[in-house]
């Protein structure tokens, strides 16, 4: 008989946790037709034996061991596809969600509502035992999605969460499987005409393994917000190497003004393209390529990034990249305000030196992004062969 009902479990080294969190999903579930997913990414501690040996006495708990692919995302569209019930439900196997609301869950999506979402934010939830800092990085990260994008929901980053089988099917070709927060992914991508109901639930502290969270969760993060609000004209990747850009150019003023509060003079270089050397300007120039390398490298290009001693071939070649740029810039401003200007035979005014610059470094920005995005930060496999 088909199942009523697909629970589904990523995990990646949950050994300790996996029994007892499908054990208590089989105790709330013994009268209704029901399936187990477990979707691990080949935990070396051996989740996925654990799992094997619980299949042998009951074979509604199911494995999916995962070779070859990995990330929480991905592994929750991989269960979808194969599951086969009618509802879908989503949670963590650490422990920290509470199974006892997934009757509640349920419900919800017997009266009409399209997906359930267990919400930490809603009355009658709460964060547990969180640090102060975690809680503020959550509620940020919930008040800017909802910013950005048009989701009218308590907990939009939230783990735990139901749906109708229909509607994963209805959406699954537009998902994105990146990163950790697929609700946020599939709510993005999911009609205006959908109902979601919320439940609220009081997050629980994880009792075995390590957390799943590390520096790449806020740039995982960020992605999928902005690509799920623009990426229908712009890839998330060229937004992220603009806002870093924008930072450098805080950070080249900040180099500026130090230099010149220090007292640092110009040099006297007696070349007659460059008769003066501006100190100020070059120390907040060379202050800003290396924010902005750090900055790419750990943010923009994460999966390609240069690791240990590495990184300092990237920032030699990111540099020449950059002064690259800057000639782009020199070289396209003379071209228009030099030379075009006179043949239209346009007063050199402060507006039109202005609209050149802009021009100029716009063309200068794009070169730097495809020569970055194309040869310092090459895909790996082939930057190192």
């Amino acid at each position: 008989m088909r199942p009523k009902i697909s629970v589904l479990l990523p995990t990646f080294n949950e050994a300790e946790n996996i029994e007892k969190c499908v054990s208590s999903i089989v105790k709330i579930f013994k009268d209704i037709e029901y399936e187990v997913i477990v979707i691990d990414d080949n935990s070396p501690d051996q989740t996925w034996a654990f799992v094997e040996k619980m299949n042998e006495s009951n074979p509604r708990i199911k494995i999916m061991r995962r070779m070859t692919e990995k990330g929480l995302s991905s592994a929750i569209v991989s269960g979808m596809s194969s599951a086969e019930g009618e509802y879908f439900l989503v949670m963590d196997a650490d422990l920290q969600h509470d199974e006892a609301i997934l009757p509640q869950m349920i419900q919800k999506l017997e009266e009409g509502y399209d997906v359930a979402v267990g919400t930490r934010y809603a009355n009658g939830g709460s964060t547990g035992t969180w640090s102060s800092l975690r809680k503020f990085l959550s509620v940020t990260a919930n008040k800017f999605t909802k910013f950005i994008l048009p989701i009218n929901i308590t907990d939009p980053m939230s783990g735990f969460f139901a749906l109708k089988r229909e509607i994963f099917f209805r959406t699954g070709d537009r998902i994105n499987p990146r990163g950790f927060k697929i609700l946020l992914e599939i709510l993005g991508r999911m009609d205006n005409d959908i109902k979601i109901g919320e439940v609220p639930f009081h997050f629980r502290n994880r009792m075995h393994g390590e957390t799943k969270i590390n520096n790449s969760i806020a740039r995982s993060f960020l992605v999928t917000v902005l690509d799920l609000r623009f990426g229908k004209w712009v890839s998330s990747t060229f937004l992220l190497y603009s806002l870093v850009g924008l930072s450098g150019v805080a950070v080249n003023l900040f180099g500026f003004i130090l230099f010149e509060s220090l007292g640092v003079k110009d040099l006297d270089t007696g070349f007659g393209l460059l008769p003066v050397f501006p100190s100020s300007v070059f120390f907040g120039i060379e202050l800003s390529i290396v924010s902005n390398f750090i900055l790419n490298n750990y943010f923009t290009f994460y999966e390609n990034r240069y690791k240990r001693w590495d990184a300092i071939r990237g920032f030699v070649i990111f540099s020449g990249v950059s002064a690259l740029g800057i000639f782009v810039q020199l070289g396209i401003f003379e071209l228009l305000f030099y030379k075009a200007l006179p043949r239209m035979d346009l007063e050199p005014r402060f507006e039109f030196r202005l609209l050149c610059d802009l021009v100029a470094i716009s063309v200068a920005m794009f070169t730097n992004y495809f020569l970055n995005s194309n040869f310092t930060w090459l895909d790996i496999e082939r930057r190192d062969r």
